[in-house]
């Protein structure tokens, strides 16, 4: 390619007109979130939960104080710059100074690492869910370090917390670097509750209004999602709308099922593999496909 021709390219894909939509202006002077950053402060969070399964370092009774310590100090310096590179994506001006947004990072960091024992304790109900459901598991660390439904699950955990925080953009991130290495895709502002278990756990879906109870398993495959969205008047979608299921207590659902909208399973349901709902499921049902 001749310089010319190079420089006709360059103009191209650097016109503002053409670009508006896909170019991010950066604030401050401050990069995206990074995701190998990202990938460091979610296994240093797995490695203060779960001390001695991840992470080089060996750990045992005498260490493991020092050990979560210095874990600790590190991820919150890790978190408090990619929560501020998340404010800086967010913010559409320069009216906030370094210094705002600075203080802002610090203070939704050291939040989120105050809640560290609930994630912790939640996530234990979920190995717990995930030992006494499956009869191939032989331990609660091999679930922990080997179950892709905890990694998945301990991800949306960390992710759902930071959104509470009101963090921007990273609890996504986290979540689809989960999707990514997993293949369960938990947006972070579904609400799942304490023994959760995703068995198997390839192609589940669970969408951001999606509300789950205590002790529900689900096996691969399946989708809690939405149906079509109504539009505004000119025609886009209405954003922010309550449009995905609603899942209680002690509820089953099996391989490939798919359950769409806002409805309702009841308490105990049973839902069986390859089933189609797009209505309310009452408590105690079970749904099996007609031979």
């Amino acid at each position: 390619m001749n310089t010319k021709k190079t420089l006709e390219v360059i103009q191209k894909l650097a016109d503002t007109g053409s670009i508006s939509e896909v170019c991010h202006e950066q604030l401050h002077n401050t990069p995206m979130p990074s995701e190998d950053t990202l990938k460091e402060m979610i296994n240093l969070i797995r490695s203060i939960i779960f001390p001695g399964y991840f992470g080089d370092a060996a750990v045992n009774v005498n260490s493991r104080l020092y050990h979560i310590g210095v874990n600790i100090d590190k991820l919150q310096s890790l978190l408090q710059s990619q929560i501020k590179a998340g404010l800086c994506f967010e913010s559409t001006s320069d009216e906030q100074v370094c210094e705002d947004i600075d203080h802002l990072a610090r203070k939704k960091s050291i939040a989120f690492i105050s809640q560290l024992p609930e994630i912790r304790d939640k996530l234990y109900t979920d190995v717990v869910a995930a030992y006494n459901g499956d009869p191939a598991a032989k331990s609660y660390g091999e679930v922990i370090f080997c179950y892709p439904g905890i990694r998945a699950i301990s991800s949306y955990r960390i992710a759902n917390t930071l959104l509470k925080l009101e963090v921007p953009l990273i609890p996504r991130i986290i979540c689809e670097m989960a999707h990514s290495e997993t293949g369960i895709d938990i947006h972070p502002g579904a609400s799942i509750g304490s023994y959760f278990t995703i068995d198997h756990g390839t192609g589940v879906v669970i969408g951001e209004t999606a509300k789950i109870g205590d002790h529900v398993k689900m096996y691969q495959g399946v989708t809690l999602g939405a149906k079509s969205f109504p539009l505004d008047e000119n025609g886009n979608p209405i954003k922010g709308i309550d449009r995905h299921p609603k899942i209680g207590n002690n509820v089953i659902i099996y391989s490939n099922s798919t359950i769409l909208g806002n409805v309702t399973v009841g308490d105990s349901a049973v839902i069986g593999g390859n089933i189609w709902i797009d209505q309310d499921v009452p408590a105690g049902a079970k749904l099996v496909q007609k031979k």
